[in-house]
């Protein structure tokens, strides 16, 4: 009967411990994150380096505590450039930070996408690109985010 009662209080204290975490799982509104510069960075082999600067805007009510960056660019639906950073850092309420991720686009993926927009040259069009990552969150999992668009190309003539 002790053994029972223990076991209760126990499963209780770990409920009423496990509380404050599951508040903090609400809905938040989701992170704004764009592109704020781009930096050409030592090339290594077949390959172009570049620095990308985020700027990453939390709306919330609290800070957003990271560990670790991934992003992949997209262009015409085809992936371009990838990247990730080991990064520490935080995103303060109502605020805003800059993270440096470090992405590779392949000489492979370059061509793609050169004879990509070759075919499409004299052609009035549009041109879309989208980016897909997330911050490793330091509490629990991960926050992704996402921005997508397009541009027009210049029309020759």
């Amino acid at each position: 009967m002790l053994k029972r009662r223990l076991a209760i209080l126990l499963a209780l204290f770990a409920a009423m411990c496990a509380l404050p975490g599951c508040v903090s799982l609400q809905q938040h509104d989701p992170l704004q994150v764009a592109v704020a510069d781009v930096e050409s960075i030592p090339n290594e082999g077949m390959e172009l380096r570049m620095l990308v600067k985020l700027r990453v805007q939390n709306p919330n009510d609290a800070p957003v505590d990271y560990n670790g960056v991934a992003l992949q660019l997209t262009v015409q639906g085809k992936t371009f450039a990838t990247g990730v950073s080991d990064t520490a850092g935080s995103v303060p309420r109502f605020g805003e930070s800059v993270i440096d991720v470090p992405v590779t686009a392949s000489a492979f993926r370059m061509a793609r996408q050169v004879l990509a927009l070759a075919e499409k040259a004299g052609t009035p069009g549009k041109i879309t690109y989208e980016m897909n990552g997330k911050l490793h969150s330091t509490g629990f999992g991960s926050i992704r985010f996402r921005d997508k668009g397009d541009f027009e190309l210049p029309n020759k003539r």
